[in-house]
């Protein structure tokens, strides 16, 4: 029992102790003495935080592309358009880091496009913009396709 206190206070204590301990732990196979409900507790975080950052990132970008798209101000073009190419370079890297989010685009993005759209209409009183997403979502050609050209 004290072990198992002992494991809980190092996690609580400094949490990359607790992490380097528990990596070499499992390297050795000792599996005896490893802290199971914060292992478990990290492995689920970590799949949730990917799934985060994939609905964030679309966010960002679907944002950007409709204020280029349907906001009238040519000085914030160049601006907008670079965050457009930085969050798709971040989307590329986290789909091909983890594949099985292409599984969840669709999903990612509905949720992304609500936030996003109603983020802007916040923003851009004056500015009219559709209910809807008009062009392809594919991961493709939001990844790559310059809607405005």
């Amino acid at each position: 029992m004290s072990q198992i206190k002992n494991l809980t206070s190092l996690y609580e204590q400094d949490i990359l102790l607790w992490s380097e301990d528990t990596v070499a732990k499992l390297k050795v196979r000792d599996f005896d003495h490893l802290d199971l409900k914060h292992l478990i507790e990290e492995v689920e975080a970590l799949g949730i935080s990917q799934k985060k950052e994939l609905i964030s990132r679309l966010i960002v970008l679907l944002e950007h592309l409709l204020k280029r798209l349907y906001v009238n101000l040519s000085d914030e073009y160049n601006g907008w358009e670079r965050t457009i190419r930085t969050q798709r370079g971040e989307l590329e890297i986290l789909l091909d880091a983890v594949p099985s989010l292409s599984t969840r685009w669709e999903t990612s993005f509905d949720k992304a496009w609500q936030i996003a759209l109603k983020n802007v209409r916040k923003e851009y009183l004056q500015s009219s913009f559709p209910d809807a997403w008009s062009y392809d979502r594919s991961p493709e050609e939001m990844l790559d396709r310059d809607f405005w050209l």
